[in-house]
């Protein structure tokens, strides 16, 4: 008798799905990959939005802070048209007490510049630098003033012109450099003069202008 065994053999199938798992194995791990990319992707992403907010935010109070120094500043004009005034009218004060007292003030130190013994109003540490670089130009501390006397003086727009006689050229040099060194005084020039005789004496008439300072 033939038996026929319609059964399959368990040897044969194990043998027919062994080729199958390396496939699903690889395709797990492609899945597997996708997956955790997509998870990096959103870990990324959630980054990304928390860094985005956070400029955002410091942008908001930036503008916030410009926003505020711009309020503050609205009527930044107003306040320099303000303070031009303010300055304008304090120049003008100035001036007028300038005005008031400078040229007493210029008298006296004239006055005081042909008095006997006295010296001009002059920085000492300025004069004794020109002591040393250029002696010539110091003035002369033994001069006689009286040697010297003036005849007019006439001031227009701050500069002032002095005339007299003196004995002679080199009383008129003296008088220009007290004049030169005094604080008061500026842009000292000697004006053309003249001999002239004065009571059988012959004198030297001279004139002088400067720019006086107040």
């Amino acid at each position: 008798m033939v038996r026929i065994n319609l059964l399959p053999d368990k040897r044969h199938g194990s043998r027919a799905k062994g080729p199958a798992e390396p496939a699903q194995l690889w395709i797990v791990g492609v899945l597997g990959a996708f997956v955790a990319t997509i998870v990096l992707c959103l870990f990324i992403q959630k980054l990304k939005q928390d860094e985005l907010g956070a400029i955002l935010a410091e942008n908001a109070r930036t503008q916030g802070q410009i926003d505020a120094i711009k309020k503050q500043i609205a009527d930044h004009p107003q306040i320099k048209a303000r303070l031009k005034e303010l300055r304008d009218r304090e120049e003008a004060i100035q001036k007028l007490q300038a005005g008031r007292t400078g040229p007493t003030s210029t008298l006296l130190e004239l006055a005081h510049l042909l008095t006997p013994g006295r010296a001009p109003t002059t920085d000492r540490d300025k004069l004794e630098q020109m002591k040393r670089d250029n002696p010539a130009e110091v003035y002369n501390p033994n001069w006689d003033a009286r040697r010297l006397w003036l005849t007019a003086y006439n001031e227009s727009d701050r500069v002032v012109k002095v005339g007299g006689l003196a004995r002679d050229g080199e009383d008129v040099s003296e008088l220009e450099r007290r004049l030169k060194l005094s604080d008061y005084f500026s842009d000292v020039k000697l004006l053309p003069g003249a001999k002239v005789v004065d009571q059988k004496q012959e004198l030297f008439r001279f004139e002088l202008s400067a720019k006086v300072k107040y």
